[in-house]
């Protein structure tokens, strides 16, 4: 079974969505089922991670046994299995919180969450183009679902802009997969990076315009300046379980960049060495300022986590492009702290508020709060499962989300800022002489401006708005994020296990040699 290993992350949530599909409407069956198989994917995250970690190659699996360069091949090293444990987090926590009352707002809440982590794990398993687009279309697709959960006017209508948008990136990345293979003649990562240095130059050329095309694809992934002004909104518009599973979501067009980037045009890609890096760190330190911007003007909790997010994207797309194994190992560890803690500020926002212009919410959650599962909500139900006076619990769990996302001390959040910080100023030239030190300062510049609008949203919220916060929060709903942030917390003392991971994680990137090996060495 150790062999299967690498593709138990994409069965276990297909073969739960399936399962979870002929359940039905029994509730408790469909919630034991959901976050039993989200504790599972969970554990076989924690065990991909525990068996990457190892003096040896990446461990590649071959669909069909088919010989190296025609098979569908699903790679597994270090940072894949990092963000697969990443995306299973969120998971199980965001399927945790919607049990309580969240998922009953509409159907099929559980099976697109774990359609979406099938499409998650495989968009960072797979080890071709092709099917690198296939998984990309299922995680969007069950997005599609997931952003409407719950119906109302302002999800429809974002909703559309969300599905347009990606529909228009979906073409972008078939044309840029088409002209890549008709110059290459493959899709296979570890065969194109290969085959790049010793492409002659007017061939080189078409390959760097289907680059740029895909590139322009990831990017629209990643909610990169100018094309991420959708992001804010639209998680906004979400459930709060929904947009703390798309947390992760940015995350993915920034993973294919970083895989693609090092692979097919890193230092031993030739004439092509370093092809688009110039522009997207300029697109990075564009989105970076635009995230600042939207959050010292947002105004809600929602707007405010959304910005986040884009600060987050911007600051890592900016960071990759230098190739320096100590930033680069900062940035992934940053990349985790702020996802995790974006998921948690917006499970969090949840349980602040329900926002006053969606009544159709409003009336749908007193509804679906029913834990005896009879179709009565009583007094004895309330007091069954929810927690009086939560005002302190809430605001120590806003505090904490502050101090992370902001990146102040001593939480993991400042740490992971001072592990990219520390390197970057003594790291190669990058893209630009100056780049190094504007990186830098922005960086620590979003420390402060981020401060600002977290700490005058809390002020809004615990002074001038008190009657936002609900007498009583779900035990079912304050438990999961009670958990993550403590598990955040804990990472302030335990860093060093870790950042050693993330540490071999990036050396092991700048190494591609050791994924086409492991790709094209390896005995069917």
């Amino acid at each position: 079974m150790t062999s299967h290993l690498v593709i138990l992350p994409i069965l276990l949530p297909l073969a739960a969505s399936a399962l979870l599909l002929l359940v039905g409407p029994r509730r408790r069956l469909e919630a034991g089922l959901a976050v039993g198989a989200s504790a599972a994917l969970f554990a076989v995250a924690v065990t991909l991670v525990l068996a990457t970690d190892g003096p040896g190659l990446a461990a590649a699996y071959r669909l069909g046994n088919w010989p190296a360069p025609l098979a569908i091949v699903l790679v597994a090293d270090r940072l894949s299995a990092l963000m697969i444990l990443l995306a299973s987090t969120l998971g199980l926590v965001s399927t945790i919180f919607a049990v309580s009352r969240w998922s009953r707002l509409g159907p099929y809440y559980h099976v697109l969450s774990q359609l979406l982590l099938m499409g998650l794990n495989g968009a960072f398993l797979t080890g071709d183009l092709f099917n690198l687009f296939v998984f990309f279309e299922i995680l969007l697709a069950a997005s599609y679902g997931l952003l409407l959960h719950g119906s109302g006017a302002r999800r429809v209508m974002s909703g559309l802009h969300y599905i347009v948008i990606n529909l228009a990136a979906s073409l972008l990345f078939l044309i840029g997969v088409s002209v890549i293979f008709g110059v290459t003649g493959t899709l296979s990562i570890a065969v194109l990076a290969e085959r790049i240095p010793d492409l002659p130059g007017p061939t080189r050329s078409l390959l760097h315009a289907g680059a740029a095309i895909l590139g322009m694809a990831f990017l629209v992934k990643a909610a990169a300046w100018p094309l991420g002004f959708w992001l804010p909104r639209t998680y906004d518009a979400a459930t709060p379980p929904s947009a703390a599973m798309f947390a992760i979501m940015t995350k993915v067009g920034i993973y294919a960049i970083l895989r693609l980037g090092l692979l097919c045009f890193g230092a031993g890609a030739g004439a092509s060495m370093g092809f688009g890096w110039t522009w997207i760190f300029v697109a990075g330190l564009a989105t970076l300022a635009v995230g600042l911007v939207g959050m010292l003007a947002a105004r809600d909790l929602g707007r405010l986590a959304g910005y986040s997010v884009l600060v987050s994207a911007g600051t890592l797309l900016a960071a990759i492009v230098f190739g320096d194994p100590a930033v680069l190992a900062g940035a992934l560890l940053y990349m985790v702290i702020s996802t995790l803690a974006a998921a948690a500020f917006y499970l969090l926002g949840g349980l602040i508020a329900v926002d006053g212009n969606d009544e159709f919410e409003e009336a749908s959650l007193l509804e679906a709060y029913d834990p005896q599962g009879d179709g009565l909500f009583t007094e004895e139900d309330e007091r069954a499962v929810t927690i009086p006076a939560p005002v302190g619990i809430l605001s120590a769990g806003f505090l904490i989300c502050t101090l992370l996302i902001a990146g102040i001390p001593p939480l993991p959040g400042f740490l992971a800022k001072v592990a990219m910080i520390a390197p970057l100023l003594q790291a190669p030239a990058g893209p630009f002489p100056w780049a190094a030190t504007v990186l830098a300062a922005l960086v620590i510049a979003t420390s402060l401006l981020s401060l600002i609008a977290l700490a005058r949203a809390g002020i809004q919220i615990w002074w001038a708005e008190p009657d936002r916060i609900r007498p009583t929060i779900r035990v079912g709903e304050a438990a999961p994020v009670i958990a993550l942030l403590f598990g955040l917390l804990i990472l302030t003392f335990a860093i060093e296990g870790p950042l050693s991971f993330i540490q071999r994680t990036a050396q092991q990137l700048l190494d591609p040699d050791q994924y086409i090996e492991a790709v094209l060495g390896a005995r069917p």
